[in-house]
């Protein structure tokens, strides 16, 4: 079960390593425009925005790393960071679009409930 949860941790920190790409470095350009649905001119006035939000990803991304690297004295940076992805999915979800809850909150509360199982 150990594995199978650091496997669900994984793959939750590329999906946000993902996200920081798409928000820092593709947001104005037709891949990052058309996985959000953005116009070039709402793409080109947010820019600096989304790249803050992909930073954040990022720490998310890198947090759950350390929690993964640290084995299973990471317990406690796993579940933070899961809970952290999870309430941003949720709040994304709630104030921005729908899909961000099956995107982010789900696979976040998936991990979550695999690392708690694990322990």
């Amino acid at each position: 079960m150990n594995t199978v949860s650091a496997v669900a941790v994984v793959l939750v920190a590329l999906l946000h390593g993902y996200f920081l790409v798409l928000e820092m470095f593709c947001w104005t350009k037709p891949l990052g425009r058309r996985v959000f649905g953005l116009t070039p001119e709402f793409a080109a006035a947010s820019k600096t925005l989304a790249a803050n939000q992909g930073l954040y990803n990022g720490f998310l991304a890198a947090g759950l790393l350390w929690g993964v690297a640290a084995g299973a004295d990471g317990y406690p940076q796993k579940v933070f960071f899961l809970g952290c992805v999870m309430v941003a999915g949720i709040f994304g979800g709630a104030t921005a679009n729908r899909k961000i809850l099956w995107v982010q909150a789900v696979p976040g509360a998936v991990a979550l409930a695999l690392v708690c199982a694990a322990r």
